[in-house]
């Protein structure tokens, strides 16, 4: 088991900086920079970013956002979910169970969770207990989901 520690990340400027090390850095970060200049977000707000640390160096995240059961169209029966996106380790600290760490951080909420396999990820979803759906060109558009299901949920049809 990891002894990584997972911890919520905060809202604020030094979160934003250390983002920008990281390859996805696009579109959420930039809407979080204007939320910051806006100053809508307080510090202590619910990030949907998680992140482990070294030494005080951000050094990898994911983010997580809790859908509706009412958006559902993957899990039978219906209910919230989480989507995962940009888990992201930087170069150098992979292949040291820093992204293990977070999916289980993940699944450790006990709803579903889908994600999209991305840059030929599928084996590591695999090793991770999620499954490929059956694709479905108007729910999926283009994306590649996978899922991780908790006991006693099944799959739409």
């Amino acid at each position: 088991m990891s002894t990584h520690r997972v911890e919520r990340l905060k809202i604020n400027y030094k979160t934003l900086e250390e983002f920008q090390k990281f390859r996805e850095y696009g579109a959420q970060e930039l809407s979080m920079l204007e939320d910051l200049q806006a100053n809508i977000i307080e510090n202590d707000s619910n990030s949907p970013f998680y992140g482990i640390y070294e030494e005080d160096q951000l050094v990898a995240r994911i983010s997580l956002y809790r859908i509706d059961a009412k958006y559902d169209r993957y899990f039978k029966p219906a209910q919230d979910y989480y989507e995962l996106w940009k888990l992201e380790v930087l170069p150098q600290y992979r292949e040291q169970k820093y992204g293990t760490a977070l999916v289980q951080h993940a699944k450790s909420f006990g709803l579903p969770v889908k994600t999209n396999a991305r840059c030929r990820s599928d084996e590591f979803w695999r090793k991770m207990g999620f499954q490929p759906v059956t694709y479905n060109p108007v729910r999926d558009r283009g994306e590649n989901p996978f899922v991780w299901l908790p006991s006693g949920v099944g799959l739409q049809d």
